[in-house]
């Protein structure tokens, strides 16, 4: 299966202002063109604020699938009342990489992102916290992925190197015991096991 890295995103962590208070956070990415290095601990010019939960070496980098894009696009300008226009650009989900071709129900733990560079393994999906409603504008969004089980996934570094946006890469599948968006489900479904 080939896929493409439709934009690559960093973002320094800084504070953001939360429910009246300052929080820091590297959720809001930017676009890059790179190359970027990609080293064992993620992406150079990327940090995470919270290492409890974000980053390490088995969540160095995050990707998410570019289709989801036009529902969170919608549901924000609705839930804010915003601007049709204001479009939610690369990035603005908390994703270091923006992929098209690459859904969660297709993604296993232990499958291989092969770019011409470097590789990812799939290591376990993101699960959204207050951080996520404040990037999006609205207190649902955690909610609304948790039920469309729209995640997006952490990669550890299998291969150092760089990546470049508008690159294509190869899905290589691992062992395809458990997928990414049946792991989210069974830890966001109250009373599931």
């Amino acid at each position: 299966m080939t896929c493409q890295l439709i934009s690559l995103n960093v973002s320094l962590a800084k504070p953001l202002l939360i429910d009246d208070r300052e929080v820091m956070t590297g959720i809001v990415k930017r676009p890059v063109d790179g190359p970027v290095a990609v080293g064992p601990l993620g992406l150079a010019g990327d940090e995470q604020a919270d290492l409890s939960v974000h980053g390490g070496p088995s969540k160095a980098i995050y990707a998410y699938p570019s289709e989801h894009y036009p529902f969170w696009q919608t549901v924000r300008a609705q839930a804010r009342a915003a601007d049709w226009g204001a479009e939610l650009s690369p990035g603005s989900l908390g994703e270091n990489l923006t992929l098209a071709g690459l859904l969660e129900d297709q993604v296993c733990i232990g499958d291989v992102l092969r770019f011409a560079d470097c590789e990812l393994a799939v290591s376990e999906p993101r699960f959204p916290c207050f951080k996520f409603n404040a990037a999006m504008g609205f207190n649902q969004a955690s909610k609304l992925m948790a039920a469309n089980g729209w995640c997006g996934f952490y990669l550890a570094v299998r291969r150092p190197g760089s990546l470049r946006a508008g690159e294509s890469f190869e899905l290589i599948p691992g062992p395809r015991e458990v997928g990414i968006a049946e792991l989210f489900r069974a830890r966001v479904t109250p009373g599931r096991r």
